[in-house]
């Protein structure tokens, strides 16, 4: 093989063949006084739920729009919650006080709704754009082009300006990092290019101002195995800090083994939320554990979040890319660097692959406002 070849394989990943593929886009806007009087016809604080009619007729009109290019699994949300998606090979969806999760098949589910409460003004909408099909990563392009249809008519018809929207593109891929060790004999390869060259080579143009975030974060289960390896007093008032002192040690020589600098360990019961911030945050925000990067930045290091006092049922491992990730390949090599060390952090703590997940999902997302 020559030079050449081979630096061009190091930039590929090699996913087994059962890895999953899901895109949702959101379009938000602000709920400002001037849109409320565009449709003043539909508010009045006489009605027993004032603004339900105003909400009923911007979600009426919306799957109408979506209706005409065939997106058939769009949700309108005005509650002011975050919108989560994940597989699922049943549909439901799940509400808490700041989330709502939207569990989907791709190839077999379809559904519009509407999220919101007629007695409460929310801050913002939020237009739900879920992927459907096959072939997701393969039609992302036209998926968001269709998308974008949707939200300038949208606009023009309810007289917004459109430069008022926030567009934000998700697209992952998920799967078992012990997946050949269950059986999955077949592949699939990746270059995991940035998602603004993807769209370019199938002529969708983006605007020239967009912010884009390219991540990974890997599930690691408590199991009785991996507490057995540590000592736990439960009658301790942090009976579980050997525990997390443990997995972050561990977790931190891995990465650094693999040159991986810019990563998070979480294990406090919330949910990482990985946001594009011009300054380093880490936050609590209720249910929300936020990470702000600037991924054009030097990578910020290692940082460790966890509640000595409770045993969470998983840990999130969290790998964030800067631009010494990428390459004109993309972030194949990235991911590459993130499996070696995962699969040296199960070594250090004696995971069975046969017998335990290491769900690894990979996050591109990108943003801009038109």
């Amino acid at each position: 093989m020559s030079i050449i070849r081979k630096r061009s394989a190091a930039h590929k990943a090699y996913l087994p063949g059962n890895v999953r593929d899901n895109q949702y886009i959101l379009a938000e806007f602000r709920l400002t006084d001037e849109l409320l009087q565009q449709l003043s016809g539909k508010y009045s604080d006489l009605k027993p739920q004032p603004y339900y009619d105003f909400y009923q007729q911007l979600a009426t009109l919306f799957f109408e729009l979506t209706e005409e290019v065939e997106l058939d699994n769009c949700q309108f949300i005005a509650n002011d919650k975050l919108a989560r998606v994940r597989y699922s090979q049943e549909m439901h969806q799940w509400q808490t006080n700041q989330q709502i999760l939207f569990y989907y098949d791709p190839m077999n589910h379809h559904l519009k709704k509407s999220f919101f409460d007629g007695n409460k003004r929310a801050k913002k909408i939020c237009l739900l754009f879920l992927a459907t099909g096959n072939d997701i990563r393969l039609n992302a392009a036209s998926f968001h082009s269709r998308v974008s249809q949707v939200v300038q008519r949208f606009c023009q018809k309810i007289q917004l300006d459109k430069s008022d929207v926030r567009l934000r593109d998700h697209q992952h891929l998920t799967y078992d990092l012990f997946a050949k060790n269950k059986g999955c004999n077949t592949s699939q390869t990746h270059k995991l290019r940035e998602i603004n060259k993807r769209y370019a080579s199938q002529e969708v143009q983006l605007p020239e101002f967009y912010s884009a975030m390219n991540y990974a974060v890997v599930t690691l289960n408590i199991s009785n195995e991996l507490l057995q390896q540590v000592e736990i007093d439960s009658h301790s008032q942090d009976p579980y800090n050997p525990l997390y002192t443990y997995l972050t040690d561990v977790f931190t020589m891995a990465a650094k083994r693999y040159n991986l600098n810019n990563g998070a360990l979480i294990a406090n019961g919330l949910v990482p939320i990985v946001r594009y911030s011009i300054h380093e945050i880490v936050s609590r925000v209720g249910e929300l554990q936020m990470l702000g990067y600037n991924p054009e930045q030097s990578p910020c290091g290692i940082v460790s979040k966890w509640s000595a006092g409770e045993l969470t049922d998983s840990v999130q491992l969290v790998f964030v890319a800067t631009p010494e990730n990428n390459s004109d390949h993309g972030f194949g090599r990235f991911l590459n660097q993130i499996e070696q060390a995962m699969q040296l952090m199960a070594v250090e703590l004696e995971i069975e692959p046969t017998k335990e997940e290491l769900m690894v999902r990979f996050h591109q997302h990108l943003a801009y406002n038109y």
